[in-house]
């Protein structure tokens, strides 16, 4: 299995304008496509743990996926 990083944009019950990401880590064997279509329950787990946030859009990406690129070179954050 690969992991997969699940990307949840969660917003305050009580202040719905009060939102930010949080980075779930999945272990998933498929598409980024499949990945956002899996999501739903994992989402519904996360709520239920957090009740004063909920969850308005969610992603996947595979790790890494954010490090700067230079000239066509990736530079490793480490």
């Amino acid at each position: 299995m690969n992991s997969v990083n699940l990307i949840v944009t969660v917003c305050a019950v009580l202040a719905p304008a009060q939102c930010e990401d949080t980075h779930l880590v999945l272990s998933f064997n498929g598409s980024l496509r499949q990945c956002a279509m899996a999501a739903p329950p994992h989402i519904a787990q996360w709520v239920g743990e957090h009740p004063k946030w909920t969850a308005v859009k969610w992603r996947c990406e595979y790790p890494h996926t954010n490090d700067r690129v230079d000239n066509g070179h990736a530079k490793s954050s480490g």
